[in-house]
């Protein structure tokens, strides 16, 4: 029996570049197991791309190992912040106040 194929996307961004890969994956096939199909790694040598954060279009996947990837989606990897939120306002309203 032919399995259904769906063609799914994976996004991985730094600051000075960035990557989307195309595949086509089973119907059926996890959000985490797209990510690790990807081979993304390949262009951001030391992306841990097995315990990053995912989402889908901006809205973050809680259990990425359950949840089944639609058709046309976009994973996304996110990067650990490297500056706490609140800190970078309150740097930034410091900066604006002089």
């Amino acid at each position: 029996m032919n399995k259904t194929m769906l063609r799914v996307e994976v996004a991985y961004a730094m600051p000075d570049k960035q990557k989307i890969v195309v595949l086509d994956v089973e119907e059926g096939t996890s959000v985490k197991e797209v990510v690790m199909q990807s081979n993304i790694e390949t262009f951001f040598p030391g992306l841990d791309k097995a315990n990053a954060k995912l989402g889908i279009f901006g809205k973050s996947v809680r259990k990425p190992e359950e949840q089944e990837i639609k058709q046309g989606e976009r994973v996304e990897i996110y990067r650990e912040l490297t500056v706490d939120p609140k800190k970078a306002r309150a740097n930034r309203a410091a900066k604006g106040s002089e």
